[in-house]
């Protein structure tokens, strides 16, 4: 008997429990299967919430709805969500009057011996009770939801940040981009006529530059920024809303005013004296009213609840789809400056080259020893020029690529001095061959 489990499920589509006594490990599907057949909700739609508002794991078996040694075995209560729902139609038709309690709400004036009435009473309390305590349930119920829209909002939070970061990371790796090729095109172009000259190159680089625009697409995440600050403040006015503490005053206050009257009768001597119900009634509506109040006050912030949920659910698809675009434009804008930088290098190369064969023959004509081919690069220059990749660390943010930006600049510039005095040894050797 000690290892039997009874799990208790709340409703929230109807405010109706069901209850289910566990196999000995039974997987949470073979629970949902009977959930399906007691509520009628798919188990494909179902979801089932703890009071912490943490999703029960289809991974575990169906215990994890009992938690043992915290409280008894069969108080636990598990909120079942329909999925396929966002508006909850509630509230819902009280529970239903026993026979002799809805003898006197019928005739509250009619009278009774007082035995009798006693017992009439009591169960009259129970039921005030039992008011009281449905919609306690439901607004833990309704608590559980606010604790998973919480989840699902910390979780959205966390990928938005993720994608303002590669965001801002794509937009300084274009504004950099953008500086240099144009300042490669500059430069090009100063020594076209006269020195090394691609067309093709030339045209490569100018599609680099039209490719890198397009890029700059992906980093507009303006719409689903606005989009996710919208939601965020309606998730904090609905935390702030009065609806989302309980609202059970009224009907703890009936409750203790029934079980007084109660006392007050059961103080009455057993004698052949009878009495009516009337004020005992007046409890038993007033509760009832109340009831309904409270309750359509919760199934209406409920339903609010439900469908920022729903919100966050389609926008992290929206999110994952920006993120992998960030990232391929990411990719593609590196790639392009790579190939680029070793363009660079290749016309360096044949620059030291046609520098070094002149020179070589200009040696032989005079008779002269030959000029060193680095002769011409500058007395400060270590002769280990890092590709200008290999310094660009991957920032956490726009702001600490500034550094990278002029870094990559600086080199940039390095390499135009380089081909310029490369380009005046040429001219210098032509002149004396």
């Amino acid at each position: 008997y000690s290892f039997l489990q009874i799990v208790h499920i709340l409703n929230m589509t109807s405010a109706k429990i069901v209850s289910f006594l566990l196999h000995p490990e039974e997987s949470l599907h073979s629970l949902q299967n009977r959930i399906e057949f007691e509520t009628g909700i798919s188990t494909g739609n179902q979801e089932l919430l703890l009071e912490t508002g943490i999703c029960l794991d289809p991974r575990k078996s169906a215990s994890q709805c009992v938690i043992d040694g915290v409280r008894g075995w069969d108080s636990y209560m598990v909120y079942l969500f329909d999925k396929s729902k966002t508006v909850y139609d509630g509230p819902f038709a009280s529970r239903s009057l026993s026979d002799c309690v809805n003898y006197i709400v019928q005739d509250s004036k009619i009278q009774l011996p007082i035995p009798q009435l006693r017992k009439v009473w009591a169960e009259a309390v129970h039921y005030v009770i039992g008011l009281k305590e449905d919609y306690s349930r439901l607004f833990q119920g309704q608590r559980a939801a606010m604790l998973s829209l919480l989840r699902y909002n910390a979780n959205l939070i966390k990928m938005k940040n993720n994608m303002v970061s590669a965001s801002q990371q794509l937009k300084a790796k274009l504004e950099f981009f953008h500086q240099s090729i144009r300042l490669d095109l500059e430069r090009y172009s100063d020594q076209m006529a006269y020195g090394i000259s691609s067309e093709k190159m030339l045209k490569a680089w100018k599609e680099m530059e039209e490719k890198a625009s397009q890029c700059a697409q992906a980093e507009d995440i303006g719409y689903l920024d606005e989009q996710i600050m919208a939601l965020h403040t309606e998730i904090v006015e609905l935390q702030k809303s009065p609806y989302a503490r309980r609202q059970g005053e009224v009907m703890e206050s009936l409750e203790q005013r029934a079980i007084d009257l109660y006392k007050q009768l059961k103080t009455r001597p057993p004698d052949h004296a009878y009495s009516d119900s009337t004020d005992m009634v007046k409890i038993i509506v007033q509760t009832v009213q109340s009831q309904d109040r409270v309750l359509k006050e919760l199934f209406g912030h409920l339903s609010k609840l439900l469908g920022c949920k729903q919100k966050i659910i389609d926008l992290l698809p929206k999110i994952e789809v920006a993120l992998n675009n960030i990232k391929e434009a990411d990719n593609s804008v590196m790639q392009m400056q790579g190939k680029r930088q070793r363009e660079i290098w290749h016309l360096l190369k044949i620059a030291c080259t046609q520098s070094s064969s002149r020179s070589l023959v200009s040696s032989s004509l005079e008779g002269t020893a030959s000029t060193p081919a680095a002769t011409w690069l500058p007395q400060n220059f270590s002769g280990n020029v890092p590709h200008p990749l290999s310094s660009m660390a991957t920032p956490e943010d726009g702001e600490n690529f500034v550094h990278v930006i002029e870094e990559n600049l600086n080199y940039l510039e390095l390499f135009s001095s380089i081909l310029q005095e490369a380009r005046q040894e040429q001219n210098s050797s032509m002149m004396v061959s």
